[in-house]
């Protein structure tokens, strides 16, 4: 397909289903006129998905766009804020009409779902890289940050862990399966599901908030080097899903345990309470399991105990771009 980049962002990307009313002006001019709403604070997050890197090369376009959107909307949700706005940038080695129809359809279908509109951005030739800058509110003062974590607070975690890495193990080939287990931990690859509405539970009841994108031990690891805090993880009380457990036994690079921790792109929050909220914390989240996975300590550093009491000893401490896992 021929065309150049403004009959790109014409047909693809200037028109939705989503129309809100704090937008005054949109896509068309050299930037938007947005209005925040009163009594709201704004929230802006921004990610980079770059192929080979954040996505396997293979990956189908329309999953490629849903997910662009994935990771934006769960640092919102880490933040407990309402999105609202976004800008693309997207980085294209040529133009190419069933992939851009296939990425906007996925990438919207996301944006609809929680009335994201899209308000700006830019295209160019070069290798395929993904930016989304989005766009929330939250009421005055009532964000949630990393640096709150208190000591004997409990540990949570949402959902379940490792179904995302261990999907990508199993699209690399490291062993040989299909089935309904194998679609869910793709589809948990591909696609995440952020916890908007957990986020915005966890306003006046999380102390210490973060979403789960490099792998557990990682992103707990910046909750406590912002809150000048250590924590005693229960390993083998990771959640995790049934379909992980139908071929955690056959991971061969580490434990379970390993997989469940340390890799990426699951997408959950994890964050700290007050054990006198639990029952608070259910009854804003009923909906979602939320597991408790350990407990903040006044002494730094990050200790693995197993139900028996021996020491576990993470393979991995979660990914870093700069240093690979």
């Amino acid at each position: 397909m021929s065309g150049t980049e403004f009959d790109i962002i014409k047909r693809y990307f200037s028109t939705g289903d989503i129309s809100r009313a704090d937008v005054i002006l949109g896509i068309g001019d050299d930037g938007a006129v947005l209005q925040v709403p009163g009594g709201k604070e704004l929230v802006v997050s921004i990610d980079t998905l770059v192929a080979g890197i954040h996505f396997p090369e293979d990956t189908d376009a329309a999953s490629i766009g849903y997910k662009a959107m994935a990771v934006n909307l769960s640092d919102m949700a880490a933040m407990g804020a309402e999105p609202a706005w976004a800008t693309l940038s997207l980085t294209l080695p040529e133009a190419d009409h069933s992939w851009l129809q296939a990425f906007s359809r996925g990438f919207f279908e996301l944006a609809n779902q929680f009335k994201v509109q899209l308000v700006g951005g830019d295209t160019c030739r070069g290798p395929l890289s993904i930016t989304v800058q989005l766009h929330g509110f939250v009421n005055n003062g009532k964000y949630l940050r990393r640096d709150t974590a208190q000591p004997g607070d409990f540990i949570y975690v949402t959902g379940t862990l490792g179904d995302a890495g261990l999907g990508l193990y199993l699209k690399n080939g490291k062993f040989d399966v299909q089935g309904k287990d194998y679609e869910y931990l793709l589809q948990r690859l591909d696609r995440p599901t952020p916890r908007i509405g957990e986020g915005i539970g966890l306003q006046g009841v999380g102390h210490a908030v973060i979403d789960i994108s490099d792998g557990l031990i990682s992103d707990l690891g910046h909750i406590l080097a912002a809150s000048q805090a250590g924590a005693t993880l229960y390993a083998d009380m990771i959640p995790t899903s049934p379909s992980f457990n139908a071929y955690k036994e056959l991971i061969t690079e580490g434990t379970w345990i390993d997989m469940a921790i340390s890799s990426g792109d699951d997408y959950e929050l994890c964050f700290t309470i007050d054990p006198k909220s639990r029952d608070i914390l259910h009854e804003r989240l009923p909906n979602i399991p939320c597991t408790c996975i350990g407990e903040i300590n006044v002494s730094s550093g990050l200790r693995c105990i197993l139900e028996n009491g021996k020491e576990f000893i993470p393979a991995a401490a979660g990914y870093d771009h700069f240093r690979g896992r």
